[in-house]
């Protein structure tokens, strides 16, 4: 049997339009806009996107490496750790918070989120399609403050975490302020140490492989540094840098 020739797909006209900006705010950083594309009238799923200072950060159209940022944090994690405390730097567009939430195994979730505008659009805007049934998880804690700070503050009596899921930035290379540079430091990378546990993993999300960052990593005393790799449409792979926190 000869396959039947399928019917030509109608045109949607959305998907081709310049996106719509949705909210644009100023900060203390600088300008946060959110912007919506296509959802169009013949059903195409509108896009959202981060924008910060101009620079895209991410969008809702895919999200496979910041959930596997997640799942790979976990699976270095030493097996029959019990609910392992998890935080994640970045809000986002939600989908590393979902993805934590969706595991049973995961124990305490803060979520480090430094601008107000981010919150605001998964508690009372448009990204609440994603991110509602996380954020009403009894484990999640919203923290709204700058990652940085929240890491290099607290001293002994602060919490500690089996998991550090990092994801403000494109990359220790390309970061979307010039303070974030410090997260990537030896200070910053210390701070972080200071707040795993023994044996805890740090991942960082990246827009493409760092070297230079891996290396970063081991002169600061992790261990079992890695990169994995998140094939993409086009271009270069997303990445995960992986390490370990010595005992």
């Amino acid at each position: 049997m000869q396959p039947q020739p399928q019917p030509p797909q109608p045109y949607d006209a959305a998907a081709d339009r310049p996106p719509v900006t949705v909210d644009r705010r100023e900060g203390p950083y600088g300008e946060v806009v959110l912007r919506r594309r296509g959802g169009g009238e013949q059903g195409s799923e509108a896009v959202f996107e981060i924008i910060a200072n101009g620079c895209f950060l991410m969008d809702t159209s895919d999200g496979r490496s910041e959930r596997l940022l997640v799942r790979a944090a976990l699976d270095a994690l030493p097996a029959g750790r019990p609910a392992p405390a998890l935080l994640i730097g970045g809000l986002g567009v939600g989908f590393s918070l979902v993805e934590a939430a969706a595991e049973p195994r995961w124990g305490r979730i803060a979520v480090v989120e430094r601008e107000a505008a981010v919150i605001d659009w998964h508690r009372n805007g448009p990204l609440a399609a994603v991110s509602a049934e996380a954020l009403a998880d009894p484990r999640t804690e919203i923290v709204h403050t700058d990652l940085i700070a929240h890491l290099r503050t607290g001293g002994s009596g602060a919490p500690t975490y089996d998991a550090l899921c990092l994801d403000i930035d494109n990359g220790p290379d390309w970061t979307v302020t010039e303070d974030n540079g410090g997260l990537y430091s030896p200070a910053g990378l210390a701070a972080c140490a200071a707040r795993l546990t023994p044996g805890g993993v740090l991942a960082v999300w990246s827009a493409q492989p760092s070297a230079a960052f891996e290396e970063s990593l081991r002169n600061a005393g992790f261990t079992q540094v890695r990169t994995d790799e998140i094939a993409v449409a086009r271009g270069v792979p997303d990445v995960v840098h992986l390490a370990v926190r010595g005992a």
